[in-house]
């Protein structure tokens, strides 16, 4: 279904005349205090659009709540009859921010001919979206959004971020600089996204792996424009190392390098003991309990985690369990 025809399919549109139809996919948990500005401001963008004659006057926004427990979906229903772009689909249960816009993606992905995908939030800057759009009718299937500077963040957030794409290459996965899940992706890419069905999802990693053709549009990353974040800390260093442990096994080669190490140190250990044994004045057996026993207990804990890790994805990819159910569709 998703093979590359000799005519991309943006083009077949283009030469049709016909705009195309534009969904914007916003995965949401726990945003009463910004979903209506939030429906307001990318309706305005799309109604802009349409305006201009840019895109499809079916073209939607698609909100996904990923199991709110506030009014989030109230809100939602609200919006539905006083706003005709609005469609909406509610999970039974909150699978995390990666299935609930895997869910809008699946579900929304025969209604339009690209979609864009973009946090609820709004802190990635909605001014972005002309701007993948054009990109797209050029010719491009996966526009990325690519944050251009990051002022607003605090130091820690700025530099700890930073860290994570740099620790991430080094590792190998093939990721895009600075993007986090804010894209433009064509009907077709969603397809052959439906391909990869493990169950750890690290959507931003698995993007480049489609091969398509790709462009990147530069933003400012903006102020959240009311409530909290819903990604504390410890939720972003377990996203990273899902991120990690999802598209690299460096970590588990790692264990292995760092078992040879150990070897060559304790071969050198072993001949300080049988120096200290013959020209040093220790307590016998000092030596050769210690420092082993220190050594080699905390690299075989490391060991033992990292390769744990790696067992308990094994076990939730067996399973086969489904990443989302959902429970209510305007």
């Amino acid at each position: 279904l998703y093979l590359r025809p000799k005519m991309s399919y943006t083009s077949a549109y283009m030469e049709k005349n016909n705009p195309p139809i534009i969904g914007i996919v916003v995965p949401c948990y726990n945003e009463e205090a910004v979903i209506k500005e939030t429906a307001g401001a990318l309706s305005a963008v799309l109604n802009g659009l349409i305006g201009e004659g840019k895109i499809s006057a079916s073209s939607f926004l698609g909100f996904v709540d990923d199991g709110s427990r506030d009014q989030t979906w109230r809100l939602l229903e609200e919006a539905k009859k006083q706003n005709e772009l609005v469609k909406a689909i509610k999970l039974a249960g909150n699978r995390g921010h990666q299935n609930a816009l895997l869910a809008g993606l699946y579900t929304f992905n025969d209604q339009a001919d690209a979609l864009i995908s973009i946090d609820a939030d709004l802190q990635d800057d909605s001014a972005a979206i002309p701007k993948m759009i054009e990109e797209y009718q050029t010719g491009h299937e996966i526009v990325y959004g690519v944050r251009d500077k990051r002022n607003r963040d605090t130091f820690f957030k700025k530099y700890s971020a930073l860290l994570f794409y740099q620790i991430m290459l080094w590792l190998g996965a093939n990721i895009v600089y600075n993007h986090a899940d804010y894209r433009l992706a064509s009907r077709r890419v969603i397809l052959a996204l439906k391909e990869y069905g493990e169950e750890n999802l690290f959507l931003r990693g698995i993007f480049p792996l489609l091969g398509f053709s790709t462009a990147e549009v530069k933003y400012d990353r903006l102020e959240r424009r009311a409530g909290n974040s819903k990604y504390p800390f410890s939720k972003m260093m377990a996203f990273a190392w899902e991120g990690v442990t999802s598209l690299s096994v460096k970590p588990l080669r790692l264990v292995t390098v760092v078992g040879f190490l150990v070897f060559g140190v304790s071969m050198a250990l072993s001949l300080y003991v049988i120096f200290s044994r013959f020209y040093l004045r220790v307590v016998p057996g000092w030596s050769s309990i210690v420092l082993p026993l220190y050594l080699l207990g905390g690299i075989e804990l490391l060991a033992i985690g990292v390769i744990g890790e790696y067992l308990g994805k094994i076990y939730q990819e067996v399973k086969r369990r489904p990443r989302y159910i959902i429970d209510k569709i305007i």
